[in-house]
């Protein structure tokens, strides 16, 4: 019998991934390639979705070469993106939802904020659906960028024909269906798959968009996670380099991914699972946490039904700009430069050595509120904006690493603060599941632990995303009967940190100078 091997594919912020995984999740082999963003103004980032399909076919050839797994052998393919919004028009031709006009930028990046003051107006409405999305409605979901599409740009909504979360066009791309994943349309579409009516018509008509449906070609009904939408098209497989055999599988938000990789081993253990929390950390955070049952709450995202694993909900927190905000305090400070891997990792290896020198005392004065894109949770307030407390005039390169491992230390007690919101509505999550860049930068995977007191997991896995969207593959494939069984076959285990109990003084008293510069910066806010 003929061995399958399923095809991941993860489109992120700056690049598209692909990996060739066997049924037991092991990647064999992985590749990438940028993708272009386009920046014509402020909180305005833009993708061309072509661009991405270019990537995303050339990854695939080249994961597919250095595995040395068969084309016809590769059984599925799904895949995983960031939470971007593409507008094609009636013919399925690209369109602009750029002020420049260029058709070519027709989708507009999960980290766009240009709809900030529609996300304050979906808010202000007060519909039942914020229910479902802890109560403010994030200018990093659709409805708000439908919004000022609609309103800015009048020409392109009034040609759009259809409206897709990145990751439901890829697979329109690959398969030519039109269907959507529950996964994208219940996190970011106000979807609620948990009603016998998801769609609540209502609230798109309360919000100016009425005829949404009329330009968006959205199905009635979601496509579980993993459900086998369909072959690849001839015209797919070729550019993919794949065969029409191989199915394809309705996909995820590329956290989402990120979660059942390091989750889904406990897809089996329903009451064990709410003590994990995933931590999918790279550019901006995402954590997730799943539950039985629901547990609303204001400031975190959800509880979305069936997002990632069927019959369970799920809660998201998360912090806009985290490795962005390391990559901004490198390219601001003058001892800094050009923040790659070399100079983050030459910046950890000094604070290593001033730490060694100064201990506990360490910038003791300096503190960071990370808040530079606004806070995703649990305050929920895009508008939200950092604090740096104890600055000096030495713009030494020593200066720049204790600014540095200050914000790292802000980082981690961002995922404190969440953690602490989520404890106190219904959880108990005593272990983080760490995933994304930041596997790669000693001193926040020590942060983590010790900061937040939680034992601290990093998957043995390579690609834990790849790894989800593997999960997701193989599901749609039929190597596996349901997406808990890939899970649970597939998961690969991780390597375990223990929180240093000796630094848990310390990081109580910057915890509570974190709250008081919360608290302080709202004060200021009201001053006006």
């Amino acid at each position: 019998m003929t061995k399958s091997f399923v095809c991941a594919v993860d489109v992120g912020t700056g690049s598209a991934r692909a990996g060739i995984l066997d049924s037991e999740g092991n990647l064999l082999g992985r590749a990438d390639h940028p993708i272009a963003m386009h920046q014509p103004k402020p909180d305005h980032a833009e993708h061309d979705s072509e661009d991405i399909w270019s990537a995303v076919c050339k990854s695939v050839r080249s994961a597919l070469q250095k595995s040395s797994v068969a084309a016809r052998d590769i059984a599925g393919i799904s895949f995983d993106a960031t939470c971007s919004l593409v507008a094609r028009d009636r013919q399925g031709s690209q369109i602009s939802v750029s002020v420049t006009g260029e058709k070519r930028w027709d989708t507009m990046v999960w980290l766009d904020h240009r709809a900030i003051a529609e996300a304050d107006e979906c808010t202000t409405s007060g519909h039942a659906v914020l229910d479902y999305i802890g109560g403010v409605m994030s200018p990093e979901m659709e409805t708000p960028k439908l919004m000022w599409l609609k309103r800015h740009l009048p020409k392109t909504w009034n040609e759009a024909g259809y409206l897709f979360d990145l990751a439901d066009f890829l697979t329109w791309k690959a398969s030519g269906s039109l269907a959507r994943s529950q996964c994208t349309l219940t996190a970011k579409w106000t979807y609620l798959a948990h009603e016998e009516k998801s769609w609540r018509r209502d609230f798109f008509e309360l919000v100016g968009l009425g005829d949404l449906f009329e330009h968006g070609n959205l199905p009635e009904k979601a496509s579980p996670v993993g459900a086998d939408i369909g072959p690849l098209t001839a015209k797919a497989a070729a550019e993919l380099g794949l065969t029409e055999k191989c199915r394809v599988g309705a996909g995820v938000i590329d956290a989402y991914a990120g979660a059942l990789g390091v989750l889904g081993g406990f897809a089996g253990d329903e009451k064990d699972i709410g003590r994990h929390l995933a931590l999918i950390a790279g550019t901006s955070s995402c954590v997730m946490a799943m539950s039985p049952d629901p547990q609303p709450f204001a400031g975190v995202w959800g509880p979305y039904f069936g997002a990632a694993l069927p019959t369970l909900w799920l809660s998201e927190g998360g912090q806009s700009a985290t490795g962005a905000l390391l990559d901004h305090i490198i390219r601001w400070h003058g001892a800094g430069g050009e923040p790659d891997a070399a100079m983050h990792m030459k910046i950890a290896g000094r604070v290593a050595e001033l730490r060694a020198e100064d201990g506990d005392a360490l910038a003791a004065r300096l503190h960071v509120l990370p808040d530079f894109h606004g806070n995703r949770s649990p305050l929920a307030d895009p508008h939200a904006v950092g604090v740096i407390s104890g600055l000096t005039l030495d713009s030494s390169f020593d200066s720049l690493c204790k600014l540095y491992w200050r914000t790292a230390v802000g980082i981690a007690l961002g995922v404190r603060h969440v953690l602490e919101a989520l404890n106190e509505n219904g959880y108990l999550i005593d272990t983080l599941h760490v995933t994304g860049g930041h596997t790669k930068n000693p001193l926040l995977m020590e942060l983590y632990a010790d900061a937040t007191g939680c034992t601290v997991v990093e998957p043995l896995a390579d690609e834990a995303v790849l790894l989800g969207t593997g999960m997701v593959a193989a599901t749609a494939a039929g190597i596996y009967p349901d997406l808990n069984a890939a899970c649970v076959a597939m998961q690969q285990g991780g390597k375990i940190r223990a929180p240093n109990k000796a630094a848990g003084a310390r990081f109580d008293r910057d915890y509570r100078i974190f709250l008081e510069m919360h608290r302080q910066r709202q004060m200021l806010d009201a001053i006006g």
